[in-house]
């Protein structure tokens, strides 16, 4: 089963719930089998790490956390506020994402 999701690696998305509410980002991943998703400067933990020929000093490193897919939503690239996601089909007949605020096509 293919599953599909409201988001995609290098959208820009916005958290509506969880400690890290508020916050905005780019998608760097997107976890399927999981259902969520990594965004760039968002739900940051610490990470103890052993030294390894990237870190030779190991240490405590910061990195992003997984978010789950129900606590994002999309940011409509036109309007800059947060948005519903539709599919439907083009012109071209193709499916593709749109907002369901503006109307407009997301690319």
């Amino acid at each position: 089963m293919n599953k599909k999701f409201h988001i995609k690696k290098g959208d820009i998305v916005r958290v509506i719930s969880g400690d890290s509410k508020g916050q905005e980002g780019k998608v760097l991943e997107v976890l399927v089998k999981k259902d969520r998703a990594i965004i760039e400067g968002v739900n940051m933990i610490k990470k103890h790490t052993k030294p390894n020929s990237a870190n030779p000093d190991g240490g405590i490193v910061e990195q992003e956390a997984s978010i789950h897919i129900s606590n994002l939503m999309l940011i409509d690239p036109s309007t800059k506020k947060t948005t519903r996601v539709g599919r439907k089909l083009n012109d071209k007949n193709k499916l593709v994402r749109y907002s369901k605020k503006s109307g407009e096509e997301i690319k």
